[in-house]
């Protein structure tokens, strides 16, 4: 009769003992030693740990993006907010001014011609574009000009179907502006080179860079304030140190213009 063999067992203590001994003889052993055990490691199990590294990829690839627009979209939209934030300020100075009567929204009445760029001369002092709508199109001289939902200049010249625009960046452009929430108007003259300045402005008025400049509004042309740009530089002026010397950019890229918009005011 064959005996059964008793079963070896060995207590929690000597497996606690076995596997601190092997962990010190990994921590000391050479690194030649340990470099070749974990390449022998990666051999055996390249395949299962390829699988699991796989899967991890296809699963981030595959998570949808969402919520993503392009950079010109989104200056659009920024553009397009800060107009709408000019215009409900605006609402609710005329809401405290009401004295019974009820006024239109701004810009209710004015109608927009779509244009189209045939030339731009954006080079140095000059800021101008000849558009494809004219005279015939209900276009004349001082109305403004939009761009990426932003003022970019105003109509210079005009012909029964051709119209010349001249961009605020030009140095003969002078538009009356606001800057953030200072209630008063400075002018804001073309200096060229993708930028225009605006001086005369005392340094107790506070002003900081990324501030919004916005054109003010003009009655027959524009009912209510419209983003023009940001204040890029805000510095004391060279000759007269108690004056602000401002440098204001435009929202919009002007040299990629391809379309614009003409505002009409006070339609018939």
């Amino acid at each position: 009769m064959i005996m059964a063999k008793n079963p070896i067992r060995v207590s929690r203590r000597m497996l606690i003992t076995w596997f601190m001994l092997a962990g010190f003889i990994f921590l000391f052993a050479p690194q030649k030693l340990t470099n070749k055990f974990q390449f022998a490691f990666a051999r055996i199990f390249r395949w299962p740990l390829s699988i699991g590294r796989n899967v991890s990829l296809s699963a981030r690839m595959e998570q949808p993006l969402t919520n993503v627009v392009s950079r010109s979209e989104y200056s659009q939209l920024q553009n397009h907010l800060a107009n709408v934030i000019e215009q409900r300020d605006q609402e609710h100075k005329k809401v405290e001014k009401l004295s019974g009567l009820r006024d239109r929204f701004v810009l209710e009445g004015a109608r927009f011609v779509l244009a189209d760029v045939i030339t731009a001369s954006i080079d140095g002092s000059r800021g101008e574009l000849i558009i494809n709508r004219g005279q015939d199109d209900g276009l004349a001289e001082d109305q403004f000009v939009l761009g990426n939902n932003s003022i970019i200049g105003t109509i210079s010249d005009v012909s029964s179907r051709t119209a010349q625009v001249r961009l605020i960046t030009d140095s003969t452009s002078r538009i009356a502006v606001k800057i953030a929430e200072l209630n008063a108007s400075w002018v804001m003259q073309g200096a060229g080179n993708n930028s225009a300045k605006v001086q005369l402005l005392s340094i107790k008025h506070k002003v900081k860079t990324g501030d919004v400049v916005c054109a003010r509004k003009k009655p027959g042309f524009l009912d209510a304030p419209m983003i023009v740009g940001r204040v890029a530089e805000c510095e004391r002026d060279d000759e007269n140190p108690s004056l602000w010397d401002i440098t204001v950019e435009p929202v919009c890229d002007l040299k990629r213009l391809s379309n614009i918009a003409v505002i009409i005011m006070n339609l018939q």
